[in-house]
């Protein structure tokens, strides 16, 4: 049995995961055996890493990072699963938490750059030619007919005026009242 000397990150990023796995299978081991550890890395140290990819991204988008709050809120325009909060995104900032796949994935379309980058740090950034500046297409909303009024009447009173004098507000700022 051949005996592979180099430390993990090394040999996955020259030979790949899927070379170890035929490997382990062709000297009889069995492939569940075949567990890759990265010396020294934490999952404390993944969360940072991430966290200093993600800042990367959004100068190099030139995304305007006014905060969590406004980072969320045109993340959850792009996204269509569950919005994450304010506080989801400042700990991904901060280093103290990582979003799940799907979340990376649209991030890494969201800043143009590989959602594989963005969480291991391992695969180049997309095009490092051109300049790269953030998607900026508005979210797409699927609205079936008379939605907004069902859910305008599931509101208290309160918020239905708060509706009522954004829709007003809109209209004037777009000279339409």
């Amino acid at each position: 049995m051949e005996l592979l000397t180099s430390t993990c990150s090394d040999l996955i990023s020259r030979i790949g995961y899927y070379w170890l796995l035929y490997k382990a299978t062709r000297s009889n081991l069995s492939p569940s055996c075949l567990v890759v550890v990265f010396p020294g890395m934490t999952l404390a140290d993944e969360k940072q890493g991430f966290s200093k990819r993600l800042k990367e991204a959004m100068r190099k988008a030139r995304v305007d990072a006014g905060g969590p709050t406004r980072i969320a809120r045109e993340f959850n325009l792009r996204y269509h699963g569950d919005p994450v909060s304010t506080q989801a995104v400042r700990k991904w900032l901060s280093g103290k938490a990582l979003p799940s796949q799907d979340k990376i994935r649209a991030l890494g379309l969201w800043l143009d750059v590989s959602a594989h980058w963005l969480r291991f740090g391992e695969a180049e950034r997309k095009d490092e030619r051109q300049p790269l500046a953030a998607r900026q297409e508005a979210g797409s909303y699927r609205l079936e007919h008379g939605w907004p009024s069902r859910k305008f009447e599931l509101l208290n009173d309160a918020h239905k005026r708060m509706v009522l004098e954004m829709v007003h507000a809109l209209l004037r700022l777009e000279g339409k009242q």
